[in-house]
């Protein structure tokens, strides 16, 4: 069992805090494994792939169909993208990584998507005996395998090499849903700009035209279609990432499982329109909007579980002293966490309140990786990346624990009467393994029923209560 130094203090006599982020040692990285290599070479991948995708979509509609297409397309996305962010407050990720999916969606698995099904359908119209089903196989066999493969790899990346940020089935349906959303921005671009050009040429407009009816049904009516496809594939490698690293055919077969699931629904609604005058409707009625409603409850109760685990875990760094009793339960609850953030930002500006964001995640992020541990998934990093989590919310504890403890107070003035005011307090203890186990107890404080002082830290004078102040 390792051992880790005791809780830092701000006591002249006591413990100190860490000099710096623990790390993992590494020998020396070669040229293609440097961070900067890596990314370039990725930003030039899909800087590339945005080029081609542009000059491609832009030969096809022209560039007035182009522009029209693309200020209907984009009208949908802030609403999704906000709706996944929403979904992913409890542990907000980092947003490269959401920038990398949408990119992703929108460059390079559109162009894959393109160059692929316009040379299978060609192919096919021209080896086959019946080149009129060529477009109907494309649409329902070959659209849905190419194009949920493309979304995939980015989910796969993500999954990869940012593994810290991939924790469980929320994180697989945010990055999932918004790589769709770049895609279907794209690929809505096509069609509304294929549709405006249509009309020009039959000199038809308004309500009537193939514009109109083609916004209603992939802006209005279901600007949820891909996204809803490509979460089941995030929600099979969520699924995989709860997973321990010994459960190997496990962590294989749930993302080919989502991800199979996603071509089954892909492949549906593509056919509906082959399926009759109602086809559509059928489909929409009876498989969209059910797996919407489903899928929207598990990743709601995935965030819900998220809670419950920052409520049920991190109470066992209070008794070693790294958290004050109030925070676990404030940072289970997101009106608490709300109430801290406006708190902060209001004493502190912007910074306090991005801080007091920070402090959340990096608290959720620790209760998650104590779960895993106890519940042996945890991997070989254990150690150093518990280290690292509580390192981040011991930088950022002056400003943190005044507002957890004003969130706490106000959302359960009750049984905050109880909890001791740690604003001079500190308690002392040792890590062994997973979680920390008290050496030394604070001592009892008499309940207050006021509000808590600020604690006057030695980057203030004795006399400055506020620390918010820079």
């Amino acid at each position: 069992m390792a051992t880790f130094p005791p809780y830092p203090t701000d006591d002249p006599g006591g413990p100190t805090a860490p000099a710096g982020r623990p790390r993992l040692l590494r020998g020396p990285a070669r040229w293609w494994q440097r961070k900067g290599v890596r990314y370039g070479a990725l930003i030039a991948l899909l800087a590339l792939s945005g080029l081609v995708i542009l000059a491609l979509v832009r030969e096809q509609t022209g560039t007035e169909g182009f522009l029209v297409g693309l200020a209907l397309a984009v009208l949908p996305v802030p609403l999704l993208i906000t709706a996944f962010r929403w979904l992913d407050r409890v542990a907000p990720g980092p947003w490269r990584n959401l920038l990398f999916a949408f990119a992703w969606g929108a460059c390079a698995a559109a162009l894959i998507a393109i160059v692929t099904n316009s040379f299978a359908v060609h192919w096919i119209a021209t080896t086959t005996a019946d080149p009129s089903g060529a477009d109907v196989l494309g649409a329902t066999v070959i659209a849905p395998v190419v194009e949920e493969l493309a979304k995939a790899a980015a989910i796969l990346l993500v999954f990869l090499f940012r593994r810290r940020n991939f924790t469980g089935i929320v994180d697989g349906a945010v990055t999932a849903g918004v790589t769709a959303t770049g895609f279907a921005f794209t690929e809505n671009i096509l069609y509304l700009g294929t549709a405006f050009g249509t009309d020009r040429l039959s000199g038809v407009d308004g309500i009537a035209s193939v514009t109109a009816a083609t916004f209603f049904v992939r802006v209005i009516m279901s600007p949820f279609a891909h996204p809803l496809f490509t979460v089941l594939t995030g929600i099979g490698f969520g699924m995989a990432a709860l997973a321990a690293d010994r459960q190997r055919v496990r962590r294989v077969l749930l993302p080919l499982t989502g991800l199979l699931l996603a071509m089954g629904l892909h492949a549906l609604w593509n056919g509906s329109t082959t399926f009759g005058q109602f086809g559509f409707i059928a489909v929409y009625t009876a498989f969209m909007m059910p797996a919407f409603g489903l899928l929207t409850w598990l990743v709601i109760w995935a965030r819900q579980r998220e809670l419950r685990t920052v409520r049920e875990e991190l109470p066992a760094y209070v008794a070693a002293g790294w958290l004050t009793p109030a925070e676990p339960y404030a940072l289970g609850s997101l009106r608490a966490r709300r109430l801290a953030r406006d708190h902060a930002g209001h004493h502190g500006g912007p910074a306090a309140a991005r801080a007091v964001t920070e402090y959340e995640t990096y608290a959720t992020s620790l209760a998650l990786l104590r779960r895993r541990g106890r519940r042996g998934r945890a991997g070989a990093d254990f150690v150093v990346r518990e280290r690292e989590l509580l390192f981040e919310l011991w930088r950022r504890r002056e400003i943190a624990r005044p507002a957890f403890g004003y969130a706490a107070r106000a959302v359960a003035p009750g049984p905050a009467a109880a909890w001791p005011a740690y604003a001079h307090t500190h308690g002392h203890g040792y890590g062994y393994g997973y979680g920390y186990a008290p050496v030394h107890q604070p001592g009892p404080v008499a309940p207050h029923s006021g509000p808590e002082p600020y604690p006057a830290y030695s980057t203030h004078s004795a006399h400055d209560h506020n620390p918010y102040r820079s």
